[in-house]
């Protein structure tokens, strides 16, 4: 962390305090002797590499993980840290160093749980902080630039982009704008969603043409509390995917239907047995604009904070108000 000294000095100069969460990533990564990159880099050496700003910047080191690796306690955990600094008053909001293989989940599950009223920032990196084409530093230095902005709520900034949390995927993954909205629409869900997630189990199945029940039903075996379909088109499978969707309902287990299609409005049009419509009359939720990885995180939320089967319904494919 900053010396203590000059901390103290930017608070009795009444410049801005913003608290930084490192997690690893590839914004914080370098190549071993062995070629491959791993989280080496603390926040506070990143932050070295950012040009000077006027703030006070309170680092605090979470985790050093590469994003594909967390689990929904580890997203917890940085749900949790960042849930810590928000109700810090000294704080004018907070930065996240993340991976980019995850950053919309967990920015997602923030969003959902403290619906903040101060700016929270997510960056990241594409290219490991060794590499010629780093983008780690520029993307650090404008995410801390958008933390002293007054824009309460969570936001992505990457690539020279601002992008809300709601609606967010990963669309590549070797540009230095790696980031899309499935479209652009507000959220549906205005409450806070506060419970943890840390104990649930929320699978994604994907669909094929051809696929069968196999791994929706071994979900369903393993103790999933939902489980999310990546379907094809609109949201369409199989029918033999649909008879164990009915099978799911029958135990109770919530089953929200999104597709491996990244952008549009998705509606469950089709019959013909494995069609969206089908899907629905087997007792699916269809997930509207969500696609399957933040698809998860809202069902998890909703299941954690014990939310009926209508308000899930809503929340999935419900038009914004």
């Amino acid at each position: 962390m900053r010396d203590p000294a000059e901390g103290g000095a930017a608070m009795r100069a009444g410049q801005p305090v913003l608290a930084v969460l490192a997690t690893g990533g590839t914004i914080a990564s370098r190549r071993g002797t062995d070629g491959a990159a791993r989280p080496g880099l603390t926040g506070q050496e990143l932050l070295a590499l950012a040009p000077p700003l006027p703030a006070e910047l309170r680092v605090q080191e979470l985790l050093a993980k590469d994003s594909a690796s967390l689990t929904l306690a580890d997203m917890q955990r940085i749900s949790d840290a960042v849930g810590a600094q928000l109700a810090d008053p000294a704080i004018a909001g907070v930065v996240v160093l993340h991976g980019t293989d995850a950053m919309e989940e967990t920015a997602l599950l923030v969003q959902l749980q403290h619906l903040p009223a101060k700016p929270v920032v997510f960056t990241g990196a594409q290219f490991a902080a060794d590499d010629p084409r780093s983008d780690g530093p520029h993307n650090l230095a404008d995410a801390l630039q958008a933390a002293l902005r007054p824009a309460p709520g969570v936001a992505l900034v990457f690539g020279g982009r601002v992008l809300p949390a709601w609606g967010l995927y990963k669309h590549a993954s070797d540009s230095p704008q790696a980031f899309c909205r499935a479209a652009e629409e507000e959220p549906t869900v205005t409450r806070a969603l506060p419970a943890p997630v840390s104990r649930l189990r929320v699978d994604i199945v994907a669909a094929h043409p051809g696929s069968d029940g196999l791994h929706l039903d071994a979900s369903v075996a393993a103790g999933a509390s939902g489980i999310v379909v990546s379907a094809m088109g609109s949201g369409n499978a199989t029918p033999d995917l649909v008879a164990a969707i009915a099978r799911a309902r029958a135990q109770g287990i919530v089953v929200v239907v999104s597709s491996r299609v990244p952008r549009g409005l998705l509606a469950p049009i089709y019959g013909g047995g494995g069609g969206g419509h089908d899907m629905r009359r087997a007792g699916a939720i269809h997930a509207r604009l969500l696609r399957p990885g933040q698809a998860r995180i809202l069902l998890a939320a909703l299941l954690a904070n014990g939310c009926p089967e209508a308000e899930i319904a809503r929340a999935f494919e419900a038009a914004p108000v």
